[in-house]
């Protein structure tokens, strides 16, 4: 229970520093206009903060920014409290990939099935 309270205090603190660290205009999310395909936006523009223990006595913190599509891990000691940069990585190029390293079937092999199912 304390590893899931010291996870969501840390993913807050880790939200709040980015959020207050960035300066914001003076307008409204909603007035940027929204564009299709990979240049897309998140409408909300919120991070999202997902916490999971990876080791005895730490914590794993990734933050993922919608708007720009970047992706942030962090390592947070328990006992220290002491915050670590791991990886930052933009998942743009990602996202548009059909498939990678994955097992069969793999996705153009299911499509070709319900293809001739049709």
């Amino acid at each position: 229970m304390r590893n899931v309270v010291l996870g969501i205090v840390a993913g807050f603190v880790v939200v709040w520093v980015f959020s207050s660290s960035e300066p914001r205009p003076n307008q409204l999310f909603a007035q940027y206009p929204a564009t299709a395909g990979a240049d897309a936006v998140s409408a909300s523009g919120d991070l999202i903060a997902l916490g999971s223990d990876v080791a005895e006595g730490r914590q794993q913190v990734t933050v993922i920014d919608p708007r720009s599509l970047v992706m942030t891990v962090y390592h947070v000691e328990h006992a220290t409290g002491t915050i670590s940069l791991k990886s930052v990585r933009n998942i743009r190029a990602d996202l548009l990939m059909d498939e990678y390293n994955t097992a069969s079937p793999l996705p153009r092999e299911i499509r070709a099935i319900l293809k001739q199912k049709q």
